[in-house]
């Protein structure tokens, strides 16, 4: 049972990466401020800094999702009740990392909680407790993200205007090579090598136009070049999302293990911190997708409103050892944006939505089934 919740807790974290990893960059890649590539490494940095961090600035998380409160400590201390609720959890969060549906690993470890503790105790859990230190964070919190970007970025879009910042686009003009094979009509022409060059016009900022269109901003501010300072800022509040990530979600997912007496708080920490860099570096394309294009478009402003909104509120929030979803904030800050510049693509956000209530009783279900095998086989 012992590597069994090593490497159950390695599954979790791992799925954590590939889910929660991209949501700190998202808006850098959104906005076009910089390559999937370069984003991720950044995020997996700043993550797995956070993840370091959380030894000595998260333990009041790691106690609340140790289930002190909620369970007998007698459940807490047995590794089935441990590795089901990791395994449903786990689960949960990897399927939807698949599918590219950005849900909560926090939604998933209390819904996982709950599952098992619907089996283990007959329903009998401290629901009162359960509201208050989980579910009314996790519900509030993305009403918060979304109704602080609708009111934040009006007001940095008026200082941005009165300040003479304007935004700036270009016009290209150049040639494009179409192969012969896509242009079948023209009759007489069988070798696939050849191709035409057609002319092509581009409206968008010099270094943008022969990939993407995106406004840039023209303009100082001191000195300093408005755009540069955008990006420089833009990269700064990321960074800080992922280490807030880090230093946030790794006490929830170590709690258990650590109440249980599986390794101590240090080792548990390492485990999860390499495994979420793992599972960011390799399985954050299919989310990165969704919540950096399919929620709403934005530009660089946009997306650095989203970013510094979500750093303060996931940061506060570790401050308070308060169990917000880093997801819930930063698609909510997302949410909100698409509702001031009216792109938001109302599909994807209801999808979204929908798997944030369908995670509950997934993890749930998923939980109590792995608790009732392993109780099944021991009795």
């Amino acid at each position: 049972m012992f590597w069994m919740i090593i490497l159950a807790t390695f599954l979790v974290a791992y799925a954590n990466g590939a889910n929660d990893n991209i949501k700190g960059v998202a808006s850098l890649v959104g906005s076009r401020t910089t390559s999937f590539e370069t984003a991720i490494r950044w995020a997996t940095l700043m993550t797995f800094l956070g993840s370091l961090a959380a030894c000595f600035f998260a333990t009041k998380l790691v106690n609340t999702f140790g289930g002190k409160g909620l369970f007998p400590d007698a459940l807490l201390g047995q590794h089935t009740f441990l590795v089901s609720v990791i395994l449903g959890a786990g689960f949960t969060v990897l399927f939807a990392s698949r599918l590219g549906i950005p849900i909560s690993t926090t939604h998933s470890l209390i819904g996982a909680l709950v599952g098992v503790g619907m089996i283990a105790l007959h329903g009998e859990i401290a629901y009162a407790a359960l509201g208050k230190n989980f579910i009314i964070p996790l519900i509030v919190s993305p009403f918060i993200a979304v109704g602080l970007s609708m009111l934040i970025y009006p007001v940095l879009k008026f200082t941005r205007k009165k300040l003479k910042v304007t935004k700036n686009t270009c016009v290209c003009i150049g040639g494009k090579l179409v192969p012969v094979e896509q242009m079948a009509f023209v009759q007489g022409l069988t070798d696939k090598k050849q191709a035409f060059l057609i002319p092509e016009i581009i409206v968008g900022d010099k270094r943008m136009c022969e990939t993407d269109l995106v406004e840039t901003y023209q303009g100082r501010i001191m000195g300093v070049n408005v755009q540069s300072l955008l990006n420089g800022l833009h990269f700064l509040t990321a960074g800080a999302v992922s280490f807030a990530r880090g230093l946030h979600d790794t006490p929830k997912i170590v709690g258990l293990a650590v109440v249980a007496g599986v390794l101590n708080l240090q080792w548990n920490v390492s485990i999860v911190a390499v495994a979420m860099a793992i599972g960011g570096l390799l399985g954050a394309k299919r989310v990165a997708k969704t919540v950096s294009w399919k929620i709403t478009s934005m530009n660089h402003g946009q997306g650095f409103t989203a970013n510094a909104i979500t750093a303060f509120l996931v940061i506060f929030a570790s401050h308070l050892g308060v169990p917000v979803s880093t997801t819930h904030v930063s698609c909510g800050a997302l949410f909100g944006i698409g509702a001031v510049n009216k792109k938001a693509n109302g599909r994807t956000i209801s999808g979204i939505v929908s798997a944030w209530v369908l995670t509950l009783p997934l993890a749930a279900l998923l939980s109590a089934l792995t608790y009732f095998i392993f109780t099944f086989r021991s009795f």
